[in-house]
């Protein structure tokens, strides 16, 4: 078993992270019983759902930088930040040339978020719980490489995409219960 000797800076952002995490978990896990329900087709509830996914990562890793300023730089998560919105439009312009287009901006999207959030979760690794997040950062790179490949096959739909957000949800769950410890400075 590990100590965490957690300065107040790191209990702070431990703490702020958690409170975060559990509301990420909430939001993939919503956002993917609804995405469900649509994924045959890209109808205007899928269109915001899938746009909406996006930008509520930029929400995320806006508080997530503001949390985190005492503990280390926040640029990578500026990265995230930038690449999300980006992903917001191109999802948008993508959802008029058919699903295929989506799929293919979608696994762009989680192949660079996923490398994001591997290397910030490797940088925050003293703070603890963040080996949930190194994971689901590889993972994510791996599903993103996935989509793209999908967008070719015949009849594509976005239940991949839907059921991405499950288990990233999971994760930040684990990661959000393990940092408890941190978070009280223990």
């Amino acid at each position: 078993m590990s100590t965490i000797a957690a300065s107040p800076g790191i209990s702070g952002t431990a703490s702020a992270l958690r409170r975060l995490y559990f509301v990420r978990f909430a939001f993939a896990i919503v956002w993917a019983l609804a995405m469900f329900t649509t994924a045959s087709d890209l109808g205007p509830l899928a269109v915001t759902l899938l746009v909406l996914y996006p930008l509520f990562d930029v929400a995320a890793a806006v508080i997530d930088a503001r949390a985190s300023r005492t503990t280390g730089s926040p640029a990578l998560l500026y990265v995230n930040i930038a690449v999300s919105l980006i992903t917001a439009v191109g999802v948008a312009i993508a959802c008029a040339s058919g699903i295929p287009a989506v799929l293919r901006v979608w696994g762009a999207w989680a192949v660079v978020a996923g490398l994001v959030q591997l290397i910030v979760g490797v940088t925050r690794r003293k703070m603890g719980g963040q080996w949930p997040m190194i994971i689901s950062g590889g993972i994510s790179v791996l599903a993103g490489a996935s989509f793209i490949l999908g967008a070719s096959a015949a009849g594509p739909t976005l239940t991949n995409a839907a059921g991405y957000a499950i288990p990233g949800g999971i994760f930040f769950l684990i990661s959000a219960l393990r940092l408890g410890r941190a978070a009280k400075g223990n």
